[in-house]
């Protein structure tokens, strides 16, 4: 089995807003809308294209480029560095202690969401 290398680079951002992908929020509200596993992949494609490294191929690649976290270009893999908030309708789908928590967080943005 050929085990294939990518070497992700971090998405040039204009509007850089959201948060940087080692910040609890990506782990805590993403991981509700992606699973533990692409969320997994997320940070490790963030920190090899922040180090500029090569990676496996990681297995949630579609799922990431479809939540627009992940983008091809030009036979590039661009991954972002700093993480968009969950959209709208991904928060509607949370389990409702999640969402409510997510809720009152935005109301307060310098909140660190509590440790899983």
């Amino acid at each position: 089995m050929e085990r294939r290398l990518v070497e992700p680079e971090p998405w040039p951002d204009d509007d850089r807003v959201g948060y940087p992908s080692d910040h609890p929020y990506v782990r805590r509200y993403w991981t509700a809308v992606l699973g533990p596993g692409a969320v997994a992949d997320l940070l490790r494609l963030a920190t090899a294209a922040q180090r500029g490294r090569s990676l496996r191929r990681p297995v949630n690649l579609a799922s990431l480029t479809r939540a627009g976290l992940v983008r091809h270009s030009d036979g590039r893999i661009l991954v972002r560095t700093v993480i968009p908030p969950v959209p709208v309708g991904s928060v509607r789908r949370m389990h409702p202690v999640l969402r409510d928590e997510l809720m009152r967080r935005d109301a307060n943005p310098m909140a660190v969401p509590p440790a899983s």
